[in-house]
């Protein structure tokens, strides 16, 4: 399977990355708050189906951009593939070069083939389960960081929940004191492979559906890491908040900072 996901990867990245160049002809539209979706979403989406259900068409798949469909029910539902055709659009639309093809595969509820690609840089990240991490075929070990003194955080801010602003305000505000800097680029999947790559140490963000993280989320635990939810549980593909980090310290500190902050609808 996870051939097949990098061969869909790569076809639907290289689709991406010829449309960037021509943007000017790609269609946007608004499919809800502050999200847009263009027809080259729609078109790598089709691609990646495409080379899916010709090895696997008896497999469900579940999508970020036809959320009309929401799901291709196949007969077998215990294997999942979740796709994010184009993350982030915004960042696509906007020319900032820092979006990422994500797709995972979870049979019966566990994670266990995840691939994130980068076209613009041609940056390809896989794991299979048990396998370790890798990035274009070299293995990740993650973060060095034992703290949060000279550590990079990632984050991305709750554009779609902008009720929950103020609290999360005060958390970036209390981990900066401690931490060195943060960066937010607006692709989740591609801030966790950064997570497992090591470029950055941990990361955390509010209210993500299950195919903008499942991916990324394995390749945080091959490298190492750690994936939670708020309060450092396991109901992240159910909330939506994650919370990741390549050393349990920083995953503690991050927790530690939204435990004193958020409120308690976010504590989960």
């Amino acid at each position: 399977m996870l051939t097949i996901a990098v061969r869909a990867a790569r076809k639907a990245g290289n689709l991406i990355a010829k449309n960037y160049e021509t943007l000017d002809s790609a269609e946007a539209s608004q499919k809800g708050t502050h999200e847009f979706v263009t027809n080259v979403d729609r078109d790598a989406e089709h691609l990646i189906i495409e080379v899916i259900l010709k090895s696997y068409p008896q497999h469900t798949i579940v999508t970020d951009v036809t959320e009309e469909r929401g799901e291709l029910i196949g007969e077998d539902q215990d294997v999942q593939w979740l796709i994010n055709p184009l993350d982030d659009t915004s960042n696509f639309i906007k020319r900032f070069p820092h979006f990422s093809v994500s797709i995972a595969v979870r049979i019966k509820g566990r994670t266990e083939v995840a691939v994130v690609y980068d076209p613009m840089r041609n940056e390809l990240f896989t794991s299979s389960r048990g396998q370790g991490a890798q990035l274009n075929g070299y293995r990740l070990r993650g973060t060095y960081a034992k703290d949060l003194d000279g550590a990079i955080l990632a984050t991305g801010f709750p554009s779609k929940h902008k009720q929950h602003a103020a609290p999360y305000i005060k958390v970036i505000g209390a981990l900066f004191t401690q931490c060195a800097d943060f960066r937010r680029t607006g692709s989740a999947a591609l801030d966790l492979a950064y997570v497992a790559a090591g470029r950055v140490d941990g990361f955390f963000e509010i209210g993500l559906k299950p195919w903008d993280f499942a991916a990324g989320e394995l390749l945080v635990r091959e490298s190492g890491g750690l994936v939670t939810d708020f309060i450092g549980g396991h109901n992240h593909f159910s909330s939506g908040n994650v919370v990741a980090g390549g050393n349990p310290r920083v995953v503690k500190a991050i927790l530690s900072a939204l435990r004193e902050e958020m409120s308690e609808a976010l504590k989960r």
